[in-house]
């Protein structure tokens, strides 16, 4: 058993230097301080430095044998094997649980997975491997894999009578413009929680005087929602905006297209019999 007297010291020591050395200068550190202290050395050191004995042997031989390595930190091959080395069919297994999710062309340059690296490492050891969800991340990456969301690009088949359709409703938008008719598109725009909530953008300030906000942007009941309905004239390019603090609903539909017309669409047409409208229901 070690002097534990000796073994305090070489802790003292080897905690003040041991991140000025790397892997090379920690061996070898340990091994010229094994072989000051003769017999027993190895293990006293080890128990110390946290290295293995074997670590600490190896470096007493490099030590008789110096130009053995000449630059390089350890022997050509040495040190811990790849995880893939390690456990063949860890790759087949890899690909397997990605495949079923892999999205865009499987054979290279390009492929992702929606998968996150700590579910595949979940899921690999389950079946009997070891790998951590980092090394998860280094495999796909050499397989030519990346994180990525999934996209909006499949259309679905294309109408036979879309182009007819949209020629139609054009030819009605002009035949009521000659007619001094109003043409008008609506749209319901993207709702809006009222409150002091957070907001893109930045605005002047001064220095460490931001505008503060509620940490979370849940709706106020007071307040509630603010629903912007547009109304688009489209012979004159001119558009009009009512803001509700109510539900989108039809009444409030008729409600806005009313207030269009008795602020902005008297002003252009004289009493019209009639008002085309166009929605994009998208």
């Amino acid at each position: 058993m070690p002097d534990q007297q000796v073994v305090s010291w070489l802790r003292d020591k080897y905690m003040i230097i041991c991140s000025e050395l790397d892997e090379r200068g920690r061996r070898r550190w340990a091994a010229m301080e094994a072989r000051s202290l003769g017999w027993g050395g190895v293990a006293a050191v080890a128990l110390a430095t946290g290295l293995s004995d074997r670590t600490v042997r190896n470096g007493i031989r490099e030590i008789g044998r110096s130009d053995e390595l000449g630059d390089r930190q350890r022997k050509p091959g040495a040190g811990r094997k790849r995880r893939e080395c390690e456990q063949p069919g860890i790759l087949k297994a890899l690909d397997a649980l990605v495949e079923p999710d892999s999205r865009g062309d499987p054979m290279p340059p390009l492929r992702w997975t929606c998968k996150s690296t700590r579910s595949l490492a979940a899921e690999i050891n389950s079946q009997g491997f070891m790998i951590s969800s980092v090394k998860v991340g280094e495999l796909l990456k050499l397989q030519g894999y990346s994180l990525q969301s999934n996209r909006k690009t499949v259309e679905g088949k294309r109408h036979p009578d879309r182009d007819a359709q949209f020629r139609f409703i054009a030819n009605r938008v002009r035949a009521r413009s000659r007619c001094g008719e109003p043409a008008i598109s609506i749209d319901t725009k993207k709702k809006e929680t009222l409150g002091n909530l957070k907001n893109a953008g930045k605005t002047y300030r001064r220095r460490g005087e931001p505008v503060k906000v509620k940490t979370h942007d849940f709706p106020d009941k007071e307040l509630g929602k603010a629903v912007p309905y547009g109304v688009y004239d489209i012979a004159i390019n001119e558009a009009g905006v009512t803001v509700g603090i109510g539900s989108d609903t039809a009444e409030f539909a008729v409600a806005a297209i009313q207030r269009w017309g008795q602020r902005m669409g008297s002003k252009r047409y004289d009493a019209p019999r009639r008002v085309l409208i166009t929605a994009d229901c998208g």
